[in-house]
Formats: C-alpha cells, structure tokens, sequence
C-alpha cells in the first residue's frame, strides 16, 4: 500500500462533525485530520460566504408559494452565476486576517 500524505480537512463547528460515528470513521482512516474554524470566524468559511451570497440575491425578498418555487429561484441564480462564474478570492493579507482574528478574540474571548 502506498504511503499517502495527510488530508487536512477545514470544518465549522457543528456537532455532526463530533458525532461517533464520524470519530469512528476518522480513527479507521489515519490520514484525515479535521482542523476546526473557531466559533466567532463563520466569516472564515468561504461556504457561508457563497450560501449568504445566495441568500442575498435569489432568496431575500422572495415570495415563495412552495419549495418548489424556492428551488426554482436558486436554480435560475446557479444557472445565471455559472455563465459568468468567478472564483472567490482572499482580499485581505494572511497578517491583516490574523490581525483581525487576535482582535476578536480580545473582544469575544474575554471573561465579563
């Protein structure tokens, strides 16, 4: 069997990450090692970004009479975003967004 290098896998912090069945899984495949965002860095994750971009123009102020419907407004967003897709990028330097994270958590992370 062939040496393979570690799989690093970035999630948030939801439980189903944490579930046994998943631990179970992660001890039976060594190379996966799961890196957790902190719980105040949701804008740290680039999924969150996407899904709030969704919201924001396919779903906010919608009126939507069924799942259908709803469904059929995202579709045509994906549809419209694919001809033009553009790949998300970091506009910020990895010391401005560690500069940021030491800052909140100065803020958040302190007893009151």
């Amino acid at each position: 069997m062939r040496d393979c290098a570690p799989s690093r896998l970035i999630c948030d912090n939801y439980g189903t990450h944490k579930h046994p069945a998943v631990k179970q899984w992660l001890a039976a495949h060594p190379r996966f090692h799961l890196h957790f965002t902190r719980p105040s860095a949701s804008w740290f994750n680039l999924v969150e970004r996407w899904l709030g971009l969704i919201a924001a123009q396919a779903i906010r102020r919608g009126s939507f009479d069924s799942v259908a419907r709803l469904e059929q407004a995202i579709t045509r967003f994906l549809a419209n975003w694919n001809e033009n897709a553009k790949p998300f990028r970091w506009t910020k330097s990895a010391h401005r967004i560690k500069r940021s994270i030491r800052k909140a958590a100065l803020i958040y992370e302190t007893p009151h």
